[in-house]
């Protein structure tokens, strides 16, 4: 008999790059039951539609006060979604429960029902959203105390980089691996250049503290060699925060705005473009620490690359040569790094990372993975 495996996402899952990978996955080990937001995504047998109007968190006046209480045990499954998660998954069985994000935790464990829960963790989950103030005051010591309840009863745990791994093993006590967020490797090869122009790209999520409204202004400043092409996802305000982008890029011609594509077709709708661009001030430790979706698209798209000097990120970019890290996280920084970069270079930087593209793929954590789901399913 099939395992049966419970994989639990408080995201729009179809839309959720790292999901789709780990659901790749699951689905080679059993038959999967996915409860998320949005549409059923490929992998899943079973698909168990969170609505998207519910927020994971307790936002509803009551679930506010308790956790500015710090009653914690009386929110954990008390926000909207989790109360309807709870009752969509009522009655059935698993093997295995998989948890992604901190704020999944507490359902995992209510239904395992003694299945072993797989906690990934994806990035620093106290901080994700440090930078906003009610956050910082309300959930971030809320999310410390679930990593600080579940985790140790977690049977695995992972996360997106060393530098994240070691702080919840540092803070948790409990043995952390490493599944970054690279994809598969793409058979692609550097796209032909064109003389007197440098086209810039950058793909992500449409959400404030990105600082996107940075990338803008520096394009704006630079000479008429630069473009830059945006392919947004859009949070969930209804688009609200891409239209201000919009606005802020408006009456330059050289500044697009794309409709977002499927993850797994991103790097070939990158291919045509010549640098990665990606700069984002260290507001919060996943900040600070970031190795992000987008790094490895931009690699598996053989772009060259310039990013702000996160450790996790420039690590990675000097080992392979594969563009320049600003000099620090500001706007005139990235400027400058923009301004300085000449056609060769970006050629070469290109080259680099077609050189590099198996190496950063997905190949590696996917073994990580797989011998998660052998021990914890003993096959």
């Amino acid at each position: 008999m099939a395992a049966r495996i419970l994989c639990i996402s408080f995201s729009d899952i179809a839309a959720d790059s790292r999901v789709l990978r780990q659901l790749a996955l699951l689905a080679e080990a059993g038959e999967v039951t996915t409860l998320a937001y949005g549409s059923r995504p490929p992998g899943s047998t079973t698909h168990l539609e969170i609505d998207s109007a519910l927020p994971s968190l307790p936002q509803t006046p009551g679930g506010v006060l308790k956790l500015a209480l710090r009653r914690y045990a009386a929110v954990e499954l008390g926000a909207p979604a989790i109360r309807q998660a709870l009752g969509l998954v009522r009655g059935r069985r698993f093997d295995l429960v998989v948890a992604n994000e901190a704020r999944a935790l507490p359902l995992a464990h209510a239904v395992a029902g003694g299945a072993p829960v797989w906690g990934d963790m994806h990035e620093w989950a106290p901080e994700e959203r440090a930078h906003v103030l009610p956050w910082r005051l309300l959930v971030k010591p809320y999310m410390y105390a679930v990593c600080a309840k579940y985790l140790p009863r977690t049977a695995a745990v992972t996360a997106v980089n060393a530098s994240i791994a070691a702080l919840y093993a540092e803070k948790f006590g409990c043995p952390v691996q490493v599944v970054r967020n690279a994809g598969p490797f793409r058979d692609l090869a550097p796209s032909d250049p064109v003389p007197g122009r440098i086209r810039l790209a950058h793909s992500g999520a449409a959400v404030p503290g990105r600082n996107l409204e940075g990338t803008i202004e520096a394009v704006k400043a630079l000479d008429e060699r630069f473009s830059l092409d945006l392919y947004l996802v859009k949070a969930r305000d209804g688009g609200r925060y891409w239209q201000r982008l919009r606005e802020l890029a408006a009456g330059d011609a050289r500044i697009t705005f794309h409709d977002a594509v499927a993850p797994d077709q991103l790097p070939r709708t990158l291919n045509q473009y010549d640098v990665g661009v990606f700069s984002l001030p260290p507001q919060t430790t996943n900040h600070r620490l970031m190795l992000p979706n987008k790094f490895f698209d931009f690699v598996q798209a053989r772009l060259a690359l310039v990013f702000s000097p996160s450790p996790e990120t420039a690590r990675l970019m000097r080992e392979h040569d594969l563009g320049v890290v600003t000099e620090d996280f500001g706007t005139p920084a990235l400027v400058r790094a923009l301004s300085a970069l000449t056609s060769e270079q970006v050629e070469r930087y290109k080259a680099n990372t077609h050189k590099a593209a198996r190496a950063l793929s997905s190949a590696e954590d996917e073994a990580v993975t797989r011998a998660v789901l052998a021990r914890l399913l003993g096959s």
